[in-house]
């Protein structure tokens, strides 16, 4: 008899489906709360070793040259990355630094070197070492690492240094376009999707959960494997039978954790909006720049288009997260089931727009790279920045913490109808929490 489907967990409303594998262009989604649960993928693990492996050359090269070149009155300034970050770092604002390193350099680095790690073995056919613990890693880094928000950072400081001098884009820059493109097919490859490919290679066991009335299935973050956790205990941390990281059913004191992030971001939006986030001396005299005061001027010299990213960017979308996730945690602590579906979509787009306010953190970096010209011009970032980039990591933070499967919780299981050509559910059930199916085999190897 050939061998069941492994499970898989829907991460927004808990649902439990087995799965299938799909053809070109398809995808699965989660039939009751519409989340794309896995997608079709045509490459295989020595294609997806090829990408890494590209990625990190052409990061070696992005970051050996200058992202931007300033020309002033036959003085000439080069910036790379490492060079905004080490010059922030002299100006003495270590906590802005700090951040834009890792965002921007530290973090992208290693989750090349660890998605290498992992894809190598796999592409020979066995196990990577430290498998669980490597995956794990590549699941915290992934949202962390801000590449594409570095590469329209340096297109922002280089139509603001446009006015005041000549400014061309350097060979850094296209490198940090390429790596754009290739950490954003990389981005594909979950720790999830890792442990699939070893699954179907024979490399790890399946583990199918054996009936129980009074327990509840629920997918580890890190392997996907779905498994049967008590009841009684929806909050208490287990540990994953096939990799050993922890798993709860629901996150554990996911409102009080929110609701706190929520509040310490609010208060430090007021600080990072009113404080400046550059500092600019000239021979014209000093001057002190405020997020809204740098939209206001890149709009007032034109570049209206720059400005509307921006101010979308760094006023907008902080606002909207800080706003939506109110409602969110809101709407969980009341107990409503109204409008599940829309308010998982815009979780989502939570998630998803997360990291894009850190575009102006990059952008003061940059601009205290270029403009450093002795006795003419310098900029400097300002306490604004600092409190603006906590403001990101905050909302972020707040973000992850917040369980969206809660809010499911107060509907039955098919409070929202089937939608055609959606993945089927493995399990279901008349409360919050989807029971277990029936399933022949506890464990079970997936065959080629």
């Amino acid at each position: 008899m050939a061998p069941a489907s492994p499970l898989i967990s829907c991460e927004h409303c808990g649902s439990v489906y087995r799965r299938q594998e799909l053809g070109p262009g398809e995808q699965a989604s989660c039939d009751r709360c519409g989340t794309v649960l896995w997608r079709y993928s045509g490459i295989h693990p020595p294609g997806w070793l090829a990408l890494a492996l590209a990625a990190l050359i052409v990061f070696g090269i992005a970051n050996a040259y200058p992202v931007a070149i300033m020309r002033v009155q036959g003085m000439v300034r080069e910036a790379s990355l490492p060079d905004a970050i080490a010059i922030t770092w002299q100006q003495g604002h270590e906590v802005v630094a700090i951040m834009t390193g890792l965002a921007g350099f530290v973090l992208p680095l290693l989750q090349l070197l660890l998605l290498l790690a992992v894809l190598y073995p796999l592409a020979v056919g066995v196990r990577p070492p430290a498998f669980a613990l490597t995956t794990r890693l590549l699941g915290l880094l992934e949202p962390w690492s801000m590449v594409p928000v570095f590469v329209l950072g340096v297109l922002v400081a280089v139509v603001k240094l446009a006015g005041m001098a000549s400014v061309s884009p350097g060979v850094g820059l296209a490198g940090f376009a390429a790596l754009t493109v290739l950490l954003t097919i990389l981005g594909r490859l979950s720790s999830q999707s890792l442990w699939h490919y070893a699954e179907r290679g024979g490399i790890v066991d399946i583990h199918l959960p054996r009936p129980a009335s009074d327990h509840a299935l629920a997918g580890c973050h890190v392997c996907g494997q779905v498994q049967a956790l008590p009841l009684a205990h929806s909050e208490t941390a287990h540990r994953c039978l096939r990799c050993d990281s922890p798993v709860h059913l629901r996150k554990p004191d996911h409102l009080a954790r929110t609701w706190a992030l929520i509040i310490a971001a609010a208060i430090l939006y007021i600080p990072a909006n009113v404080l400046p986030v550059m500092d600019i001396q000239s021979l014209f005299g000093d001057s002190a720049h405020t997020i809204l005061g740098g939209v206001i001027e890149l709009w007032q010299t034109g570049s209206w288009d720059i400005a509307l990213i921006v101010f979308v960017a760094s006023v907008m979308v902080p606002m909207t997260k800080l706003l939506a996730l109110s409602v969110l945690a809101w709407q969980v602590q009341r107990g409503s089931a109204a409008n599940l579906r829309q308010r998982t979509r815009l979780y989502g787009m939570v998630e998803f727009i997360g990291q894009w306010s850190m575009l102006d953190v990059f952008v003061v970096i940059l601009l205290a790279a270029l403009a450093q010209f002795q006795g003419l011009m310098s900029i400097s970032a300002a306490p604004g920045a600092g409190a603006f980039g906590m403001v990101v990591i905050l909302t972020m933070l707040a973000a992850m913490s917040f369980d969206p499967r809660r809010g499911w919780d107060a509907a039955p299981a098919d409070a929202v109808p089937p939608t055609p050509g959606t993945a089927r559910p493995a399990a279901e059930s008349g409360g919050a929490m989807a029971t277990m199916p029936s399933v022949d085999n506890a464990t079970q190897k997936q065959e080629e």
